[in-house]
């Protein structure tokens, strides 16, 4: 049968008292903290709920400029509020506010360097440049885009949008080489459907000359034309 624990000896009870007397103050002190601390995490949790919520209801009825920037304002620290900036930018676009679409984009990605539609955000700039006729930046930014988010979503538009900026520009060799790279890395997709119907759009590729057997060097041609006859030798009798 096993044996039932001795009961704790007098020594032990006296020093259990002692220790709670001596200390007693400092203990009650941490559990209060504890407490408090458990209590304000827990409403402080309890208002950013709340305030997400709220401001994701503002969010879905905002419908113009001022609606977005009344978020922005009243919940700036919430995923509506990031999400705002995004909206109003394209808001702004739609009004052909172009340059302040970029600077409220520029806003959105230095507050959230981390977000998810951060990508998504840098092409809104480039699609921006490119209705204000700045192509040569546009074509900076969408390289910078497909360099930096080679995995993302993004990355095949941002390569297939510098396509239609190079044969603006006539750079065909160069728009030839990214639809070839669309083709090697997104195969048997819609971008590389586009860039296959890109491709054949292009003019042919110039290529050098192929030398015929009657295509004589210059040099070599004055060189042949310089060297003396040989005098035809005598027939023996």
């Amino acid at each position: 049968m096993p044996t039932a624990a001795p009961p704790p000896s007098s020594g032990s009870v006296l020093e259990a008292q002692m220790f709670w007397e001596r200390f007693k103050s400092w203990i009650i002190a941490a559990l209060i903290v504890v407490l408090l601390a458990a209590a304000g995490f827990a409403g402080y949790r309890f208002y950013s709920d709340r305030r997400a919520a709220s401001a994701s209801a503002l969010l879905a009825s905002a419908t113009n400029v001022k609606d977005f920037q009344q978020i922005i304002v009243r919940f700036p620290n919430t995923p509506a509020g990031a999400d705002a900036y995004i909206l109003l930018a394209e808001a702004q676009r739609s009004e052909r506010n172009y340059a302040e679409a970029n600077a409220t984009l520029q806003v959105f990605i230095a507050k959230n360097p981390n977000h998810e539609l951060v990508s998504t955000a840098r092409m809104a700039m480039a699609a921006n440049l490119e209705s204000m006729g700045t192509n040569h930046e546009a074509l900076s930014t969408y390289q910078q885009i497909a360099a930096t988010y080679p995995n993302s979503f993004n990355a095949p538009l941002a390569l297939l949008s510098q396509v239609y900026i190079l044969k603006a520009l006539n750079r065909d060799e160069e728009a030839r080489r990214i639809c070839e790279t669309i083709l090697t890395q997104y195969r048997e997709s819609f971008w590389a459907e586009e860039a296959m119907q890109q491709l054949q759009l292009l003019k042919p590729s110039r290529l050098p000359a192929p030398i015929t057997a009657q295509t004589v060097p210059p040099l070599l041609e004055r060189s042949r034309v310089a060297q003396p006859q040989a005098a035809p030798t005598a027939k023996p009798k």
